[in-house]
């Protein structure tokens, strides 16, 4: 066992008398306090902050903190008291809103077209020559029969003449040799010639005959060849660039052509809608009052017309086919409508909007589309009550486009329903409503307000 000293024997300051250690042990609470009353004091000078005497507040915590702490307790009291009447005692969360009517619905279906040409022939030559000249320009309006190239018609004028000087060549041994055959003929009858002479002269005069039918094919052969030296149009349309210049030699198996015409008068509108729509296009169909509504696409920012003008823009085009099977890959059916195109305003390969009217809904509650949500258990809409609270009704959606929806049931004309702001709110939660005599305002004034869309 070691040695241990006396404490009597130890150093002062190694021990510490029991007076001493106390102080220490009261430090702790005592800093807890003074925490505890300045964060009083600062919760009650930050609600007084608003006072005219912010020192003034100072002096009052110096003077009495325990009225400083009630302060600032009641104060937190009221501020819970004076919480908004929205989801979760906030304040109560702004919406816009507009006012539900009553009208017919024109049930029309909006998708993309594109414009097909009518006709394209890509014009070729039928002979072998030299290219001497084009008797147009790139891009120029041509009508059928419009001359449009020349090949080189010396050889085939030189091959016309040879075809023609043959066939008077045989005409002529057919004239000396049906003479013959004639004579022999009538001597035959008299016994002076033999009847293998007269068959021999007869069958050379046949044969020289059919000899002349020869001829005069290949005389026609000959002009017909001269007359592929001019090529022209074979329909009305626009031609493209050249392919061929004058100058080359062109062939009669060129794959190319010379050159590409396009009938633009008329031009087919081609597009496609959804099966489910097929039997009110055939209902519309044989009535004969399937129209499409076809419009331009722009892509200038700014153009010349404006968005609520764009109707004057449609073009009313008869749609004059409906596919006769459906695409089993995207589960729609091509339609095709003709227009006239009397002033070239639509190209071929062009992207149009095309829409196409189905019925119409007669005398429906209209919202605009932004009312409508999509919940757990269907569509719905915010209806405010006469003291601004928010109720969540269910709502049967019959159509709706880019900007209204027809509802069959869920609301009436002339309530008031919430078209933004829709995800703070919670059934019974109070609103604040943004703009002036919003209430007034139908699915018609909020259509104005927004550029119209496309939807398939």
């Amino acid at each position: 066992m070691g040695y241990d000293e006396p404490s009597s024997k130890r150093p002062a300051n190694m021990v510490a008398p029991a007076s001493a250690r106390k102080p220490q042990r009261r430090a702790l609470p005592t800093r807890a306090l003074l925490l505890v009353l300045a964060l009083v004091a600062g919760g009650y000078f930050a609600s007084q902050f608003d006072s005219p005497d912010p020192m003034g507040a100072l002096g009052v915590i110096a003077a009495d903190p325990m009225k400083a702490i009630g302060s600032v307790f009641a104060g937190f009291g009221d501020t819970a008291q004076k919480g908004g009447r929205g989801r979760g005692g906030g304040p109560a969360p702004p919406v816009h809103v507009a006012l539900a009517e009553s009208r017919d619905v024109p049930v029309t279906v909006h998708t993309i077209g594109t414009v097909l040409a009518n006709s394209v022939v890509t014009v070729k030559s039928q002979v072998d020559g030299p290219l001497l000249a084009a008797q147009f320009r790139e891009g120029q309006m041509v009508k059928e029969g419009d001359l449009l190239f020349k090949i080189d018609p010396a050889p085939f004028e030189a091959a016309l003449r040879q075809s023609e000087a043959q066939k008077a060549r045989d005409e002529a041994q057919h004239a000396s040799a049906q003479a013959d055959a004639d004579r022999a003929v009538m001597l035959a009858d008299r016994g002076i010639v033999s009847a293998q002479q007269r068959d021999q002269l007869v069958a050379t005069a046949k044969a020289l005959a059919a000899t002349i039918d020869a001829d005069e094919a290949a005389v026609d052969r000959a002009k017909l060849n001269l007359g592929y030296t001019t090529i022209s149009s074979p329909i009305n349309g626009k031609t493209g660039p050249f392919i061929v210049y004058p100058g080359n030699q062109v062939h009669a198996n060129d794959v190319a052509g010379l050159v590409t015409i396009t009938q633009i008068q008329p031009v087919k509108i081609t597009f496609n809608l959804p099966q489910g729509n097929l039997p009110q296009l055939q209902d519309r169909m044989t009535e004969n009052g399937l129209v499409a509504q076809v419009t331009a696409r722009s892509d200038v920012q700014g153009a010349a017309t404006a968005l609520v003008d764009k109707r004057d823009m449609d073009i009313p085009v008869k749609i004059d086919f409906i596919g006769n099977t459906v695409d089993a890959r995207t589960g729609t059916i091509e339609l095709r409508a003709t227009f006239d195109n009397p002033d070239q305003r639509l190209v071929p390969g062009e992207l149009v909007d095309v829409g196409v009217r189905l019925g119409t809904l007669k005398q429906v509650t209209v919202v605009p589309r932004e009312a409508v949500n999509v919940g757990q258990a269907g569509e719905y809409v915010f209806v405010l009550d006469g003291d601004k609270k928010a109720q969540m009704r269910p709502v049967k959606v019959l159509f709706q486009d880019q900007t209204i929806a027809a509802l069959g049931s869920g609301v009436e004309p002339e309530e008031t329903v919430v078209t933004d702001g829709q995800l703070r709110l919670s059934p019974g939660s109070s609103v604040s409503i943004v703009g002036e005599n919003p209430e007034a305002k139908g699915p018609a004034a909020q259509a104005t307000k927004r550029p119209q869309g496309t939807r398939s």
